[in-house]
């Protein structure tokens, strides 16, 4: 019997169209246009506009895109596969609302929250559908909100000048062709540094009801963030799992066209390429652009490395992410 594998065959990514400058951060909290790009490499970002940008039609614009880049029509989907931890409501989440919007009303969906490796892990869960056989089309999105919840205020500064909005897609299809295929993923996570990068509230195991007066007043449903916690384990866990995608398809940093790591900070991805021996060329970073988007982060930067031509037909393309949780993850592709 022949081995099915998956493609991906199709790309799409979305932003608001709302541009926010670092200097436009000026007005909410005590801060620099140098200050930040030293601390970050982030130029400017996107913010949605209420009203108009919600998560799941960011996420829909980009899935048209990609779906129209590979070909196909929507009716072709078999599964969803969506990444985000800022949906539209607590629940259901955004997958659903996305699948009403693109009318597959009746295919499976899955919601998950892997944070800044959503998309990887996200990637990875439809890549084993397609092999199993289950499924010969999925689709795959990372999309989040996240300027409404951010602390735009001198005590807030240390993250809320990261992140910004976004969504990007992927279309996934069975081939048989070994050439052409995602090689493998690997996926790891350590609770126990759950804390280190977290949102406390709203929770289910709080007395009384989620949201209180004190629950706003106690700020904890502000991101809570150990900046150089992070960015230890980020070094490492991204050298590691690149590494280990490598190491698994017998292959070495050498081999490699392109890395696209997820857009978390320029100071990690520029320490990730010095400890990969990396040279510009192959790396890709738009962080300048649009910050950290968290899930969505890896399928814009993706597509944009693709619109660029810098991801061209036989290529060794890898994917990577550390987040929350602590979460990470890479995705190893021969295009």
């Amino acid at each position: 019997m022949t081995p099915i594998y998956s493609k991906i065959s199709g790309l799409g990514f979305y932003v608001p169209e709302t541009i926010i400058t670092n200097d436009d951060l000026t007005q909410y909290m005590d801060t620099s246009d140098a200050w930040i790009q030293e601390r970050t490499g982030i130029k400017q970002r996107r913010w949605f506009t209420y009203g108009k940008d919600t998560n799941a039609g960011m996420a829909t614009a980009a899935s048209r895109m990609a779906i129209d880049q590979a070909g196909i029509s929507a009716t072709s989907v078999d599964l969803i596969v969506y990444a985000t931890i800022t949906p539209d409501y607590y629940f259901p989440g955004s997958a659903f609302l996305m699948q009403r919007e693109l009318g597959l009303e009746g295919i499976a969906v899955i919601d998950i929250r892997q944070q800044c490796s959503g998309f990887v892990y996200a990637l990875s869960i439809a890549d084993q559908f397609i092999k199993s056989g289950m499924y010969k089309t999925v689709l795959v999105v990372g999309s989040e909100i996240q300027s409404s919840l951010l602390n735009k205020s001198n005590e807030g500064r240390g993250v809320a000048v990261i992140f910004g909005d976004g969504a990007g897609a992927a279309i996934l299809q069975a081939t048989n062709d070994v050439n052409h295929r995602i090689l493998s993923t690997h996926l790891h996570a350590d609770g126990r540094f759950a804390e280190e990068l977290y949102v406390q509230d709203p929770g289910s195991s709080r007395d009384g009801r989620w949201i209180t007066e004190a629950t706003i007043a106690e700020g904890n449903y502000n991101v809570t963030m150990n900046g150089s916690a992070v960015f230890k384990h980020a070094v490492i866990r991204f050298a590691e799992v690149i590494s280990e995608s490598l190491l698994a398809n017998g292959l070495t940093p050498d081999d490699l066209s392109l890395l696209v790591p997820h857009q978390a900070n320029i100071r990690i991805s520029n320490y990730v390429q010095q400890q990969m021996n990396l040279p510009d060329e192959k790396i890709f970073n738009n962080i300048q652009q649009y910050g950290n988007t968290t899930a969505a982060s890896i399928p814009i930067a993706l597509t944009e490395a693709f619109e660029q031509g810098r991801v061209k037909p036989g290529d060794l393309v890898c994917l990577a992410a550390f987040g929350s949780g602590f979460t990470w993850a890479s995705a190893l592709i021969r295009w």
